[in-house]
């Protein structure tokens, strides 16, 4: 079966076509989730971005007028909703002390690890995140790709529209990169992606 290409997608999406827009997202999916992951570190907080980016991208689609920078134009999308999304938290932290309610679901017991290793491994992911964070673009994607996004090499070269063999010296790159930088032990490293 001959699938259509993002070109043919975008133009019946900028028609209305709900089923060729979901085309899109099935195929973008990961690449905007990576993205916003980067930038909250959260998981859940990124799903949910993850869902908003593709709205506020429906809702606009008509307005991208270069089907070849669909791309890119998402990734922008993301990083303002990612944006947003901290200015948001920040004017939330601000506003006051929790609701009781939620002090009564802080009081139940918790089957999550002891919050010493908790700690320690929200530590490392951040320790992790951040040194992401300062990787030039090309090898920030395709190692958020291949070990947050969890896609396989197939799957990122078309994403990112390179080769077999450029993506596997981005991704040595840049693990090499992290491994130069990274103090917390190596098994935690291991969890987000870093061997």
């Amino acid at each position: 079966m001959l699938t259509e290409s993002d070109d043919i997608l975008i133009q019946r999406s900028q028609r209305g076509d709900h089923a060729a827009f979901e085309t899109l997202m099935r195929r973008t999916s990961r690449l905007v989730y990576s993205r916003v992951y980067l930038d909250t570190g959260d998981g859940h907080q990124a799903e949910d971005l993850t869902q908003e980016v593709f709205l506020t991208a429906w809702k606009s689609i008509r307005q991208l007028d270069r089907p070849q920078r669909f791309r890119s134009w998402l990734l922008a999308i993301a990083r303002n909703a990612a944006v947003d999304a901290g200015r948001r938290m920040s004017r939330k932290k601000r506003s006051g002390p929790t609701t009781s309610s939620e002090d009564v679901l802080l009081r139940i017991p918790s089957a999550a690890p002891p919050p010493d290793v908790t700690l320690e491994n929200r530590e490392c992911r951040d320790q992790v995140l951040a040194m992401l964070r300062t990787l030039p673009e090309e090898y920030r994607l395709a190692v958020s790709l291949r070990y947050i996004g969890g896609l396989d090499h197939e799957a990122i070269q078309q994403q990112l529209g390179i080769s077999n063999g450029s993506l596997r010296g981005l991704l040595g790159r840049g693990l090499a990169m992290l491994r130069q930088e990274l103090t917390c032990e190596p098994g935690r490293a291991a969890a987000f992606g870093v061997r």
